[in-house]
């Protein structure tokens, strides 16, 4: 009897260890495969961070870029308005040396006349460089400025004689681009 107890025990103990056996190696295939979504998550992880990386270096290199491009823009426009202060000057200067040329020639035009010579022709009739008009078209969106503002009618000088109808602004200014109707030349033909 004894024998037979101990045997039954022998065979209780063996039925444990398979059922406890066969449950560990579920386990292990089970910790297996979660070791293997572990590494591959970690791998997955890496690439992630990895891109994210690539990503961060991209961001910074655009945002490096619009840096330089405002920096750019910013140093347009300063530009820009150096220029326009640059042309303004210019122009000033411009209609300076226009207004001191202007009553100049008139005077020198009424001597010419009471010598009964030619007027000189005027500066857009010599040489269109020297004509305030084509400033004008260039600087006009910049400071609102109107063609005629430079191209008027020249004022007298005090010296210069009257016509017979009157005041000399009254008459009638040929066509300042139809050189072919004026004697280029400073002399009398």
């Amino acid at each position: 009897m004894a024998d037979e107890q101990e045997i039954m025990c022998k065979l209780e103990s063996i039925k444990e260890i398979r059922n406890k056996t066969m449950q560990m190696e579920k386990i292990k295939a089970r910790l297996k495969a979660e070791f293997e979504a572990l590494e591959s998550e970690e791998r997955h992880l890496k690439e992630y961070k990895q891109e994210m990386d690539l990503l961060l270096q991209e961001k910074m290199a655009h945002v490096e870029e619009l840096r330089l491009i405002h920096a750019d823009i910013n140093v347009m426009e300063n530009t820009i308005k150096q220029s326009e202060n640059d042309l303004n000057k210019l122009l000033e200067s411009t209609r300076r040396l226009h207004d001191e040329y202007k009553p100049l020639k008139e005077h020198v035009d009424a001597l010419r006349m009471t010598l009964g010579l030619q007027r000189l022709p005027d500066l857009c009739e010599e040489e269109e460089k020297l004509s305030l008009e084509p400033a004008c078209h260039v600087i006009s969106k910049f400071i609102g400025m109107h063609l005629y503002a430079l191209c008027a009618k020249p004022r007298v000088g005090p010296g210069t004689p009257k016509s017979q109808n009157g005041s000399r602004m009254n008459e009638e200014m040929e066509n300042p681009w139809s050189s072919a109707t004026h004697n280029l030349s400073p002399w009398p033909e």
